[in-house]
């Protein structure tokens, strides 16, 4: 079986095709044909060795697959052979709370990753793919897509008529834009690009902010909510942004954060702020398969088509990893496999 590791910390380069063993299905396995793989900053992390990852030495990568399952095991009853799929990005997560153990299982950090022809795992970390998706679309339902409904609707708490503002326009801004309008929601997106903000507003985005023009932009959030600020702000930036995000929130407000794309993880912020306006912040850490489950069954409904900035063959996967990490892309990244 053809498939891709990266060895943690030595960068993209260390991408390489390797060929793996046929492995047998246990029970309760099923075997897919992966299709696509759709790329996140965290393959971006694992790369650089900034992303934990279980045991030593090289992985194969990629926790986001799409594919149709070609073989199953023993006690199998979730699906059959022809279904097609997309993994959940917490294998062992199915509902309710998240915790260690639920959290333990990532395909391609703490488990075997899904670049590679075939993916062996369990029957319960599937999810069924929308009908009127193509693989390369659904693949990017497992984790951008589940990021964004936790932090609009689960974690948020998000009803029709609110205002969320989404920074930038990576793959969980805008799949957030495409949930955020299809729920009635009023969303702000802000851009160095007046370019990526005109395809914005062609998603539904009501305020577009160009934030190289108008480096304070949370003044410009204030003023088109008429002083109120957002009841929600998906905090993607890290210690560059997050104080403007939290000072963009209303009263009550909420901060889901989720990366920390600008300057990192590591930030020091007034939490007078958030004491004094009543605001809150919420760590995203993906969701479960419910709640996967629950997104495609809107997509389903609503006909939603996922933005996919750009498809590399399986052959350009070095190429697609340096394409996610320029940030010129608008939506996903996604490996055809």
């Amino acid at each position: 079986m053809h498939a891709y590791q990266i060895t943690p910390g030595a960068g993209i380069d260390s991408l390489e095709h390797i060929v793996l063993p046929k492995q047998e299905l246990q029970f309760h396995q099923v075997r897919v044909k992966v299709r696509a793989v759709a790329l996140n900053y965290r393959d971006l992390m694992v790369a650089h060795g900034t992303y934990p990852t279980s045991g030593a030495g090289a992985v194969v990568p990629g926790s986001d697959a799409a594919g149709e399952i070609i073989e199953v095991g023993p006690g199998v009853t979730r699906f059959r052979v022809g279904d097609r799929v997309a993994t959940a990005f917490f294998p062992e997560w199915e509902e309710g709370k998240a915790n260690p153990a639920k959290t333990a299982v990532t395909l391609g950090a703490g488990g075997a990753g899904a670049l590679s022809e075939e993916l062996v795992i369990h029957e319960d970390g599937l999810v069924a793919m929308p009908e009127h998706l193509s693989y390369e679309e659904a693949a990017t339902l497992t984790c951008a897509g589940v990021t964004a409904w936790n932090a609009l609707f689960v974690e948020g708490g998000l009803q029709a008529g609110d205002t969320v503002l989404l920074l930038g326009t990576g793959g969980v801004s805008i799949w957030a834009l495409q949930l955020a309008k299809a729920a009635g929601l009023r969303a702000i997106v802000t851009s160095s690009s007046d370019t990526k903000l005109e395809r914005a507003r062609a998603l539904g985005a009501d305020v577009l902010i160009n934030y190289r023009k108008t480096p304070e932009w949370q003044e410009e959030v204030l003023r088109a909510t008429e002083g109120k600020g957002a009841d929600l702000v998906l905090e993607v930036g890290g210690q560059d942004t997050l104080a403007r995000s939290i000072a963009s929130v209303g009263m009550g407000g909420k901060v889901a954060v989720i990366g920390g794309l600008g300057g990192g993880f590591e930030t020091s912020v007034q939490l007078l702020g958030i004491v004094i306006g009543g605001k809150s912040m919420s760590g995203i850490y993906v969701g479960s398969r419910k709640m996967h489950e629950d997104l495609a069954r809107l997509v389903s409904q609503r006909k939603i088509k996922p933005v996919v900035d750009s498809v590399f063959d399986i052959h350009k996967a070095r190429e697609a990893y340096q394409h996610l990490a320029s940030g010129s892309h608008f939506g996903k990244v996604v490996i055809s496999i």
